[in-house]
C-alpha cells in the first residue's frame, strides 16, 4: 500500500532544500568575491603592514600579500611591470613620480604614516643626547641620506644642531634605515639616528636609551601610499587602501610610532 506524506512535511523539505540552495548561493558568491591583493612596502613599514594585514583580512574576504624592499628598487619594479597594485612608500617623492609617469590611480595617493626619528644607543644609561657632543663617540649610524629619506632627515637634523661637520668622521652609513638600526643594535655602532618605529618594535628586546628628535629640527618624513594603474579594478585593493584611512588603523600606525597628517 503506497503511504502519502503530508503536505506539511513535504513544505518543509522543499523549505530546506530551497535554504541550502540560497546558503550554497550566498557562499559561492561570497569565494566568487574574494581577491587578493600585492602591497609593496618600504622596509621600514614591513612591521606595521604585517600586523594590518592581519586586522583586515579577520574583517575581510580578500586576502593580502606583501612585497618588501627599498622604496628605490620597488619604485624601479613599477616602473618595469611589476603586478602590485598598492605602493607604501618610504617618502613622497616616489610616489609623485609614479603619478607624472601615469602608473597610480588619478588621485588616490594619501600619506598613510609620517616618520619621526630617534636617537637611540643599546643599553645606554644618562643623556644619549649629550653624547653626540662628547669626545668619547666614536661611531655615530645614519642611513645614507643620498638615498634615504632618514638618513637625510639624520644629516638635517646634525645640521640643525651645529654639528654635523664635527661629526662627519664618526658617521656610518647604512643603505638603509632597516640596516642602519642593526648597526646599533648589534654593537657596531654606539648611537643611531634611527627609525623610532623600530626603537619601538616588540622585536627589539634592547630598550636602551633615547631621545626623540625633535620634528623641528628636519623636514617632515612623508610616507606616501598610492594605487597603482589598474588597481582600481581590484576589489581587494581598493577595500584595503580604504581601511588604511579608517580609525582602526591610523590607531595601529601610531602605536608603531608613526606620526599622522
Amino acid at each position: 500500500m503506497k503511504i502519502e506524506k503530508p503536505n506539511r512535511i513535504i513544505r518543509f523539505q522543499k523549505t530546506l532544500l530551497l535554504t541550502g540552495l540560497f546558503l550554497a548561493l550566498q557562499f559561492s558568491s561570497q569565494i566568487s568575491r574574494a581577491e587578493e591583493a600585492i602591497v609593496a612596502v618600504a622596509a621600514n613599514f614591513a612591521e606595521p603592514l604585517q600586523k594590518l594585514k592581519l586586522e583586515f583580512e579577520n574583517t575581510s574576504p580578500h586576502r593580502i600579500s606583501i612585497s618588501i624592499g627599498s622604496s628605490g628598487k620597488l619604485y624601479a619594479q613599477i616602473i618595469n611591470g611589476a603586478p602590485f597594485d598598492i605602493f607604501l612608500s618610504a617618502d613622497q617623492a616616489l610616489p609623485i613620480l609614479l603619478e607624472k609617469a601615469q602608473k597610480t590611480v588619478a588621485a588616490s595617493r594619501f600619506t598613510y604614516a609620517t616618520g619621526r626619528l630617534a636617537l637611540w644607543g643599546r643599553a645606554q644609561s644618562g643623556d644619549v643626547k649629550k653624547r653626540l657632543y662628547s669626545k668619547d663617540l666614536s661611531t655615530l649610524a645614519i642611513a645614507n641620506p643620498k638615498l634615504a629619506p632618514y638618513g637625510r632627515a639624520a644629516r638635517e637634523v646634525l645640521v640643525s644642531l651645529g654639528i654635523w661637520d664635527s661629526l662627519k668622521g664618526k658617521i656610518v652609513e647604512g643603505e638603509n634605515i632597516g640596516q642602519t638600526f642593526s648597526f646599533v643594535a648589534t654593537g657596531n655602532a654606539q648611537l643611531g639616528l634611527v627609525a623610532l618605529s623600530y626603537v619601538l618594535s616588540p622585536r627589539n628586546k634592547d630598550a636602551g636609551n633615547r631621545w626623540d628628535v625633535p620634528v623641528d629640527l628636519y623636514q617632515p618624513i612623508r610616507q606616501d601610499g598610492v594605487l597603482i594603474a589598474g588597481a582600481d579594478r581590484n576589489p581587494a585593493a581598493v577595500a584595503f587602501f580604504d581601511f588604511l584611512k579608517g580609525q582602526k588603523a591610523r590607531a595601529m600606525i601610531s602605536s608603531f610610532g608613526y606620526g599622522l597628517e
